[in-house]
């Protein structure tokens, strides 16, 4: 391993998400699971679930 691979792994190790970043990581990770298993999945129906989701969550 470079030394320079070793100093990028080692600020990832440090370095902090937004709740944002982790929202978006989250539904890319649902639409690449299920988009894989079905190809009429979009990236628009994650997304609107998502919210739909979200909402509901609020209202509790």
């Amino acid at each position: 391993m470079t030394d320079s691979l070793k100093a990028l792994l080692e600020a990832a190790k440090s370095a902090k998400t937004t709740p944002e970043q982790r929202e978006q990581q989250r539904r890319s990770f649902a639409y690449g699971n299920t988009h894989f298993e079905n190809q009429r999945i979009t990236r628009e129906m994650v997304d609107r679930e998502a919210e739909k989701l979200a909402r509901e969550a609020d209202g509790k």
